[in-house]
């Protein structure tokens, strides 16, 4: 499947769509690569990213984390408009800083899984199919070429990068991941602090 961006096509896309599909397990609403971060369990990069949106509500952030499954992660924070009424004001300039930091948390404490599931896409662009989500994701056009801006798949591609940088050289540095130096990063009321993934786990 061909990705259409820019007036560049990249052919032969590692495309996901679906969870249970080969690379599905690079999507944010794939189960199965759980979270730790200032010590309290995150089932998914979805609810983690989702909890990031409302710092200055620690029990809706508590209530996101909780949900082992990312959709319903998912539908808390869209829960009577929280986003709205409850997210930070400044979520659409710090979105995609707030995302890539999760798929490097994601990385770090699912190193083997994750990053072989990476280098399983080889060279090819990544690319999340959506039905409707032409900014994470792309559309399939009525030609059979994805169409959009495809954040996630263009994050993770630069993860790729970063991640066979370091992989035969230096892998605590994947393993180590700082805060994000924004205004109001926290988790459940506390500043979110350097996550450090145990190395003997990684192996």
């Amino acid at each position: 499947m061909n990705w259409e961006h820019e007036g560049k096509v990249y052919e032969d896309c590692a495309v996901f769509f679906k969870v249970d599909e080969e690379f599905g397990g690079l999507s944010n609403m794939a189960s199965g690569f759980p979270l730790s971060v200032n010590g309290h369990k995150v089932w998914s990069s979805e609810a983690l990213f989702q909890a990031c949106h409302f710092p200055d509500h620690p029990d809706i952030q508590k209530e996101i984390i909780e949900q082992r499954s990312p959709m319903a992660a998912k539908m808390k924070a869209r829960k009577d408009g929280r986003r709205n009424r409850c997210g930070r004001p400044d979520w659409y300039t710090i979105s995609l800083d707030v995302l890539d930091w999760c798929l490097r948390v994601k990385l770090a404490q699912n190193f083997v899984p994750f990053y072989w599931l990476l280098e399983l896409t080889g060279d090819r662009a990544i690319v999340e199919r959506s039905h409707k989500d032409t900014f994470y994701g792309c559309k399939l056009a009525d030609d059979g070429v994805l169409r959009g801006q495809n954040h996630l798949g263009r994050l993770l591609m630069r993860l790729r990068e970063h991640a066979r940088a370091h992989y035969h050289t230096d892998r605590d540095v994947l393993r180590r991941v700082e805060p994000l130096d924004i205004p109001n990063f926290k988790l459940l009321g506390e500043p979110i602090t350097t996550i450090i993934a145990p190395s003997a786990s990684q192996e």
